[in-house]
């Protein structure tokens, strides 16, 4: 199961980088009160990025509960 998302976040990532390299327009994103111009190949890898990075940690932080809440259950039988 491993290599199944091994492969599918790889295969994520290389078409994330084909539509970066392709697109090299300057756009502009606002956020808020915020406004960024930039290369969309830059937003892109930019947010692929903060996506990866919030998930990750979205993920650990999940399991590390799911581990605690299990633990507790068990020790109390």
């Amino acid at each position: 199961m491993r290599w199944i998302y091994l492969a599918a976040i790889t295969l994520l990532a290389l078409a994330t980088l084909i539509f970066a390299i392709q697109n090299f327009d300057v756009v502009t994103m606002s956020f808020l009160s915020f406004k960024v111009r930039a290369p969309l190949a830059v937003l892109t890898i930019v947010v692929y990025l903060l996506g990866t990075a919030t998930g990750g940690s979205l993920l650990a932080l999940l399991r590390r509960s799911y581990e605690r809440s299990t633990r507790g259950t068990m020790g109390s039988s």
